[in-house]
């Protein structure tokens, strides 16, 4: 059985992410990548947006994933891993979340370790959720976390087109997992070339 690297899941926030946003950007470095797109992009309904990576999921056949949130995406994406404890995303980046509160939502939303490994990356001045809410999530769900410092909502309107950081998270969560599929020793046949 040949090793396959896992596959990156786009999930946007509220009105999808335009061409200048760095989620376009990070989909057009892997050929491979997919994006989760919502019927109505403008309606934030956490349950038909966790449905939603759900289906997509399924459509896109069998292998593993690795899923990069933004915004109102970050939250779908948390319910997802708390409904489906089988979803086959290997680690997750929560970019920039929507604050819960603003759509009734808290309740809604795991106050658990996610089942996967996580980073929820944040900004001191995002206008949709505070640093020190975005801390708070990131305990409350198992997530590694860290303040990128005044940057906004992390989106194409402050600045973020190319976004080399999500980049280098993907390229190391598929080492990862490249890693963990070589032996830990070489048989002996596999040395027969040195003979």
């Amino acid at each position: 059985m040949t090793y396959r690297a896992p596959r990156l899941l786009i999930i946007p926030g509220l009105n999808d992410s335009g061409p200048a946003h760095w989620q376009t950007w990070l989909q057009a470095q892997y050929r491979d990548a997919r994006r989760v797109t919502q019927r109505d992009p403008s309606r934030p309904e956490l349950e038909r947006w966790a449905e939603r990576i759900q289906r997509t999921l399924e459509v896109a056949g069998d292998g593993e994933w690795l899923a990069v949130a933004h915004s109102f995406g970050c939250l779908a994406l948390a319910r997802h891993l708390a409904d489906q404890p089988g979803s086959p995303i290997r680690e997750a980046l929560f970019v920039a979340p929507a604050e819960p509160d603003k759509f009734g939502l808290a309740e809604s939303l795991p106050h658990h370790r996610l089942p996967r490994r996580s980073r929820l990356v944040a900004s001191s001045t995002d206008p949709w959720m505070s640093a020190a809410s975005a801390a708070r999530w990131a305990h409350r769900w198992g997530a590694s976390y860290s303040n990128l410092g005044p940057v906004g909502h992390i989106n194409a309107e402050a600045g973020f087109g190319p976004f080399p950081l999500a980049k280098s998270w993907v390229d190391a969560a598929r080492a990862r997992a490249a890693a963990e599929q070589r032996p830990g020793h070489a048989e002996f046949r596999e040395w027969a070339f040195a003979v």
